[in-house]
């Protein structure tokens, strides 16, 4: 539309305050934008010269104009935040965050189940967030059941059902994690105390919770039933230590939202805590196009009003670097100078910057010509819910020589591939005879602390090499340097090829098709790397069997019963007919009388 084509319709467009919209020759809208006057904020397009091309393409482009009035300049504002969110214009800022957020279901039954769901149905079940996180939301159900007592069960428990005793407890009652509404031995209205508990601890306020534990511990103290009471202090402490962890202003109560923008010509980025209690319960980093220089001002201002309606914020305050475009009365807008929210703010900041440079990184590793890796790197994250890009992968396996001997080994790929300098051995030194869980241990403990010593970067994806058992060993090595967090541990189970995650007790499978295959590359290098270290150390002699230890028995021999029988132990469990049908009667008897005067010292 030219200028002088817009003198004809301006006196029709009102002086009151609303919001416009621009419509192409296809009549396609790709504009909508807020004013306190429309009349005056439409004609300064037509009016003056912009030095944007993108702002002189769209003024070209406009064929139709419409305008809604409304009765104040809020009002306007969230109806240009609705319509933009709707139709999505081309000119219009461009939130790129089509992420699939998932939420904690509190589940429309009989003593509601709750578990984690990427799916809102209107079925009458209570949704707590959404969250930004699978991992994270993981990690606090676990968190949650730890403290309070919920079932996990999937039976109907009808009344009818509870009253006709069709039900028993199950092991989760004995251990303590669940009071058994199966059987009636709780009642409804206890169950929904533990249900208020739980949306205290979503929302960071955990003193409720621990003021429970300490009535009840009282009460079970009082009535001699001391081993009940030290699991609830347990579970006190626990708590505790969380809170301590996760309060990152004051303890006083503290409900704000807090931003911060950093502006990359026509890129911003826009990062998002939700504090509650004084505790961080929510952040997200989101990247926004811009496309008619647009001011800081506007794009924050945008930006909070999404982000507060897609995670469902009721803050009456937000904190923000400067006062953004943001006429919402009702909310207090906070620029601080000092204290607890200026440290928020910082912090804000800081979670900016490292998007930011996690950006740049798959930026630089395209232009170093492998974007495929990039791809399947991308496609890992997704299929495991990381929060980074797995530029630095490490993964874990033991390896011993039937049954005996047992060394460790651990391979890196970087970008991708195999970086084969970074690929480690381990002489096992603290573990006696053969377990694998403590083997594991060793590994990842004195592989982490040297890093922690050397101040290195830690990887982004450990995997470890078996199952639940394995995993939680490595779990509790990187727990005890502290360094819990700093990096994503997954087992993969040998037999099914399936994924666990320390805080989940079921598994993941991913198809054959996904980043499993990256995933199964990793694990067939390092087991061929742990099996070549191992057969260079028997080569060299280095393991010595014990068997070679006993007069008249050389390694031939020895080597022979390894073989046939597969461990020290199970020779040592053999009687004299069982051994000498291997390696004849006279060294039969001598193995076996070896055994017997070693067990009876």
């Amino acid at each position: 539309m030219t200028s002088a084509a817009f003198q004809h319709i301006a006196s029709s467009l009102p002086l009151q305050p609303g919001i416009y919209k621009y419509y192409n020759t296809a009549g396609e809208l790709i504009y909508v934008g807020k004013a306190k006057n429309i009349r005056k904020r439409v004609s300064s397009y037509f009016s003056k010269t912009f030095t944007s091309y993108k702002t002189h393409e769209l003024v070209q482009r406009i064929a139709r104009i419409e305008f809604t009035i409304v009765d104040s300049e809020q009002d306007a504002f969230l109806l240009e935040n609705s319509l933009i969110k709707q139709f999505q214009p081309v000119f219009n800022i461009n939130l790129k965050d089509d992420k699939s957020y998932p939420y904690i279901v509190i589940r429309n039954e009989p003593f509601p189940r709750v578990f984690l769901t990427r799916k809102k149905i209107n079925d009458g079940s209570e949704y707590l967030g959404p969250f930004t996180s699978v991992k994270k939301v993981r990690e606090l159900l676990n968190f949650i059941r730890q403290a309070i007592q919920l079932r996990t069960c999937s039976l109907d428990l009808s009344e009818k059902n509870i009253t006709k005793k069709k039900f028993k407890v199950c092991l989760e009652y004995h251990l303590g994690n669940c009071k058994g509404p199966c059987e009636g031995l709780q009642l409804s209205e206890s169950y929904n105390e533990n249900l208020s508990m739980l949306k205290s601890m979503l929302k960071g306020n955990l003193s409720p919770v621990i003021r429970h534990y300490r009535d009840e511990m009282k009460d079970l103290a009082s009535g001699l039933a001391f081993e009940k009471a030290e699991i609830i202090r347990k579970k006190i402490d626990f708590l505790e230590n969380y809170q301590a962890r996760s309060i990152v202003a004051n303890t006083r109560e503290l409900d704000v939202d807090v931003f911060s923008i950093v502006k990359e010509k026509e890129i911003a980025f826009i990062n998002y805590l939700m504090v509650r209690n004084g505790t961080i319960v929510q952040t997200e980093t989101i990247k926004a196009e811009t496309h008619l220089e647009e001011t800081e001002e506007e794009i924050l201002g945008f930006s909070v009003t999404r982000l507060r309606e897609t995670f469902n914020s009721d803050a009456t305050e937000i904190v923000v670097p400067f006062t953004p475009d943001f006429p919402q009365t009702e909310i207090t807008v906070t620029v601080p100078k000092g204290g607890d929210k200026k440290k928020l703010l910082e912090l804000s900041e800081k979670n900016t910057t490292y998007f930011i440079e996690e950006i740049k990184n798959k930026e630089r590793l395209k232009l170093s010509g492998n974007v495929d890796h990039i791809k399947i790197l991308e496609q890992l994250q997704a299929d495991l819910q990381l929060p980074e890009l797995p530029f630095h992968i490490e993964c874990f396996d033991n390896s011993n020589f039937q049954g005996s001997y047992p060394v460790s080994a651990m391979v890196c790929f970087k970008n991708g591939v195999p970086s084969k300098n970074d690929y480690r051995k381990f002489n096992v030194k603290t573990v006696e005879g053969i377990n694998d869980f403590a083997t594991m241990k060793e590994a990842v403990y004195r592989r982490y602390k040297r890093l922690q010593e050397e101040a290195l970067p830690f990887p982004q994806l450990v995997i470890i090499d078996g199952g639940k058992g394995q995993l939680n060993a490595a779990m509790e090595a990187v727990t005890e340097l502290g360094a819990a967090g700093r990096s994503t541990l997954i087992g993969l189970a040998k037999n099914e090829e399936e994924i666990f995650f320390a805080e989940d007790s079921e598994s993941l499978k991913l198809p054959y098709n996904s980043s499993l295959k990256l995933i199964r590359k990793i694990r067939d290098e390092v087991h061929r790397f742990g099996i070549t270290f191992h057969r260079q150390k028997r080569s060299k002699g280095t393991f010595k069997n014990e068997l070679e230890d006993i007069p008249g028995i050389g390694k031939a021999t020895a080597d022979l019963l390894l073989k046939t029988f597969r461990s020290v132990k199970n020779i040592r469990e053999k009687n004299t007919e069982e051994l000498a049908a291997v390696v004849g009667w006279s060294k039969g008897v001598i193995v076996y009388n070896y055994f017997q005067d070693k067990s009876r010292k």
